[in-house]
């Protein structure tokens, strides 16, 4: 078939060998050997086509990019005809590397101009994202490796891309590497493309043109003034991005002006890989990376390192499962000389290989499963979803009992009292709700929150409910008069977990600021911070507490 590039013709479709267009009379052939096959997409400024090179015997495949700036304003048609033309230059000297699209010819033909370049056969990220769902830490890793030396390429040319997203990243599918040009860190496998937005770097203090995609863009480039760094931020969102499949306008929270994009993961993923991500979305240019070759380094001696993280189960299935494991206590803790009497903290050492066996696998979920809790006998299990809804199983009969809805938005954690009687369950919705499991009903719910709730925890006793929330502070309830007691303030980032000790006294809050805090509760009175994590504590419990977390 052969495709009328005429942007008003009504009727563009054509028989393969015909030279002008049997409904508008316009030429088909462009500069007589690239035929036009069908239209890959358009801008406000353009459209893209699959061609064929019919000047060469093999027929390759091709890609035609058409400008035409309709209605436009004067202004706005100059500086795209600009830009365009600026397109033709970068791609003529840096399409000479193999993970980017060559180009194979720039003019102008019936007061249209065209650029003609090589055809990537394969799909964009953002096509695969939707194929195959979430990336995984390998994924990443994968395509950091293979892209980073690409966005050195066009850097050591004075070019910024300025427009780096998914769709703008193609994985070939087939490695076509040119022979006449070799960089051997690359591996061809992804390419990178549209250079329509690129700089050349003159003067990095002067303002430009604000360009490149909202979602994707630097603080920096937004207000027109990119630098190299802005390349990087934009594929550290890209990162996130494929790794959550959320919006980034989703994965910043501007309330609290912090990224938090590893609420949306599926899978758990390497700090050190985390932190080298956020080192490349970070806001502030004085504390993002300022070079490809300063990322290059970080993630060479992340790979030298040990892996930490484990992937959890993928929701939204739940596999309740045994493990056989021997436990040792250490010595207990001290601060500043003084032993603290809490009760030492446990460490699981396997006595072997640990050994798990699947006893069901629970399925009712529409949408991801949150947070999990068994009740204290161990015979019923909670489960907490995207779906808003809590969903009560039978463990012995691995069958559902009975779903309990109030919640609107996710649940996002869940604890059962002492003596399993009731349920406690926070969510994003900023609120807790109580639950009578004798009835199976909705009991009250207790607000004061200002940011959504990410742990609860009973007292030994019962009486008492504490509530970590992103609002960077523990709330303690009491639950026989349904009101709040006392609020902890002493984090600087949103409380992730918190557990009360085993005797009652103490209750430890974990948080985004990296810290655990040990508190006397009942008195407010923080005793210490402990800090020596490396990232966000999402998880605490103390030894004899059965499930705090």
């Amino acid at each position: 078939m052969s495709y009328c590039l005429n942007p008003a013709c009504q009727n563009p479709q054509n028989a393969d060998r015909t030279q002008y267009c049997l409904s508008c009379g316009s030429k088909l052939l462009l500069r007589e050997r690239y035929r036009a096959i069908k239209p890959l997409g358009r801008g406000g400024f353009g459209r893209t086509f699959l061609a064929i090179d019919q000047d060469k015997p093999s027929k390759p495949r091709c890609a035609i990019k058409q400008f035409f700036p309709l209605s436009q304003g004067t202004s706005s048609s100059e500086k795209a005809a600009e830009l365009f033309n600026r397109e033709a230059v970068r791609l003529d000297e840096l399409g000479k590397h193999p993970q980017i699209p060559e180009l194979l010819a720039h003019f102008q033909q019936e007061r249209y101009q065209y650029l003609v370049q090589e055809f990537i056969e394969g799909e964009n990220l953002q096509q695969e994202l939707a194929r195959t769902g979430p990336f995984s830490e390998s994924q990443i890793l994968s395509l950091l490796k293979d892209l980073l030396p690409v966005l050195q390429f066009v850097h050591d040319r004075s070019v910024i891309h300025r427009d780096i997203k998914p769709p703008n990243i193609i994985r070939r599918r087939i490695s076509q590497t040119p022979i006449a040009y070799t960089y051997p860190t690359l591996t061809g496998e992804l390419v990178l493309v549209d250079f329509g937005a690129a700089k050349v770097v003159e003067g990095l203090k002067e303002t430009g043109t604000v360009i490149g995609s909202p979602e994707f863009v630097a603080p920096e480039q937004i207000r027109g003034q990119a630098v190299y760094a802005s390349d990087l931020y934009s594929l550290g969102v890209t990162c996130i991005y494929l790794l959550t499949q959320v919006s980034p306008f989703d994965l910043f929270d501007i309330n609290q002006d912090a990224w938090v994009w590893r609420d949306f993961l599926k899978v758990q993923i390497d700090p050190k890989l985390s932190r080298i991500l956020d080192k490349t979305i970070e806001p502030s240019l004085s504390r993002r990376y300022k070079s490809v070759a300063e990322v290059l380094k970080d993630l060479q001696q992340q790979s030298a390192g040990t892996r930490t993280a484990t992937p959890p189960a993928a929701a939204p299935k739940i596999s309740v499962s045994q493990r056989t494991a021997a436990v040792q206590n250490p010595v207990p803790p001290t601060v500043a000389g003084t032993t603290i009497p809490v009760p030492p903290v446990q460490r699981v050492v396997p006595a072997r290989a640990p050994t798990w066996r699947c006893v069901h696998t629970l399925v009712g979920h529409s949408n991801a499963v949150t947070s999990v809790a068994f009740s204290p006998d161990g015979a019923t299990l909670a489960s907490g979803s995207e779906d808003k809804t809590i969903e009560i199983w039978k463990l012995d009969a691995g069958k559902r009992w009975y779903t309990l809805t109030g919640h609107s938005e996710w649940v996002t954690c869940m604890a059962f009292s002492p003596d399993g009687q009731i349920l406690a369950s926070g969510g994003r919705d900023k609120m807790i709700h109580i639950w009578d499991l004798n009835k199976g009903k909705w009991w009250y719910a207790l607000t004061g929150h200002s940011d959504r709730v990410s742990a609860v925890a009973f007292s030994r006793d019962g009486q008492v409910l504490a509530s970590g929330s992103r609002d960077k502070t523990v709330q303690l309830w009491n639950l026989n008069k349904g009101r709040p007691m006392s609020a902890l303030s002493g984090h600087a980032g949103g409380v992730e977990a918190v557990a009360f000790s085993a005797g009652g006294e103490f209750l430890a809050s974990g948080s985004r600021d990296k810290t655990v805090q040990l508190w006397d509760w009942q008195s407010g009175r923080s005793i210490c911070t402990l800090a020596e994590h490396g990232d966000w504590v999402r998880a605490i419990a103390f030894a004899g507490t059965p499930s705090s977390s």
